[in-house]
């Protein structure tokens, strides 16, 4: 019987095989790969990709999703845990899943790349909560993705 560490690798190289296929592929979040932050897609995150782009020498990855508004910056995995409360943005983790647009999409209808997937990097979250709470991108997540994932306070 293989490793449980073993069944996590395989499905991840399953699942990027399958994002460089240029398939849409639906991902667990946490775990090794990534967590994700939330926010608009404002001209203020729009403002906020930029500046990431100053820091990072090139945005780590970024989805928009145009039918909700909102960008999903793809961070290293583990942030969920220890996510202070952000006026702007929310971050999730496992348990989790969203769908990755395939590589090769980088316009509208759908999901796609703002900013493409780079094997080397993600987008790091001390400096995007800094450009978060500079550029304040608005309508914030919070109301919506409460009623989308059934979160009731």
């Amino acid at each position: 019987m293989p490793a449980a560490d073993m069944a996590d690798l395989a499905e991840v190289i399953r699942t990027l095989m399958a994002v460089e296929a240029r398939r849409d592929t639906r991902v667990r979040l946490g775990g090794n790969l990534f967590d994700v932050v939330i926010t608009s897609s404002s001209m203020q995150a729009r403002a906020a990709v930029a500046r990431m782009d100053e820091i990072q020498g090139g945005c780590g990855p970024v989805i928009e999703n145009p039918e909700h508004g909102w960008f999903y910056w793809l961070v290293p995995p583990g942030p969920s845990d220890q996510w202070e409360p952000h006026t702007h943005a929310v971050c999730l983790g496992a348990p989790h899943t969203m769908i990755l647009p395939s590589l090769n999409r980088r316009v509208p209808p759908g999901p796609f790349w703002v900013r493409p997937s780079a094997s080397d990097r993600l987008v790091p979250t001390g400096p995007l909560r800094e450009a978060l709470a500079q550029f304040r991108p608005e309508p914030t997540p919070h109301a919506a993705l409460a009623v989308q994932l059934g979160i009731t306070t």
